[in-house]
């Protein structure tokens, strides 16, 4: 087990739950779970079973119930909001299944939003931008409006501005949804480089390519996990194939 003191992420324990009574849902049952630098995890199970509640339990856009999480060696419980938001700005990469992208504001603006607000200068948040834009395959979309671009190509600038702030941790919510086959290759390579460069990954995904290059991968259902499987271990023959993993 990795130290508390080298994980990028820790999670121990987490809980949420929505409703009351009769409405009431365990979105996250459980949960526990540690990363270090360099790592990636998919997450796969069927709609609704908590997945993309957890990833904003673990990104800081919703508090658990109970339980506790620690990224970059913070406990995130003991954060005010403007402290966790700091965090966020400064080590947490977020690709949003529906995108986000400020319909205002050009791509590359959207890209350079994440940089600004980290403090890095206008000029470093452009070049920034600008470099990322090339890295999805856009540069030449950058002064485009999302409106006028397809919800592959608004996926690859929600990607990049994920990764503006050169964050530690990218936690990224179906990221090839949008995309076709030769964009979700491009895609894979750009997680690979990410990985090699000590960025930590956290992807949930019904994307079986996604899966396959995941150094773990676990399976949730109603919440909690029900599998975990490291890389090494799904290469062995003879193991249980992964089942109830949804369209």
């Amino acid at each position: 087990m990795t130290t508390e003191t080298h994980a990028v992420l820790r999670a121990k324990a987490l809980r949420k739950r929505y409703g009351r009574g009769d409405a009431l849902v365990q979105a996250v049952d459980d949960v526990s779970l540690e990363l270090v630098a360099g790592e990636s995890t998919g997450i796969m199970g069927p709609s609704g079973c908590g997945k993309s509640t957890l990833l904003y339990l673990l990104g800081g856009l919703e508090r658990p119930d109970a339980g506790e999480i620690w990224v970059a060696g913070q406990q995130t419980s003991r954060l005010s909001e403007s402290g966790l938001a700091q965090l966020r700005r400064r080590a947490i990469g977020f690709v949003f299944q529906d995108f986000h992208l400020v319909d205002e504001l050009t791509a590359a603006e959207n890209v350079e939003l994440p940089a600004l607000l980290a403090g890095i200068s206008p000029r470093a948040a452009r070049r920034r931008a600008a470099e990322l834009l090339d890295r999805v395959g856009l540069a030449d979309r950058g002064r485009h409006l999302p409106a006028t671009l397809s919800g592959g190509q608004r996926q690859r600038v929600a990607v990049a501005r994920a990764l503006a702030n050169q964050p530690l941790l990218v936690l990224a919510d179906e990221p090839t949804g949008n995309l076709d086959t030769a964009a979700t290759q491009d895609l894979l390579r750009l997680f690979g480089e990410l990985r090699s460069a000590g960025q930590t990954l956290v992807i949930v995904t019904h994307d079986s390519r996604v899966a396959a290059t995941a150094d773990q991968l676990i399976t949730m259902r109603d919440g909690a996990f029900v599998e975990n499987l490291s890389l090494a271990a799904r290469a062995r023959p003879g193991l249980a194939t992964l089942t109830g993993l949804g369209p």
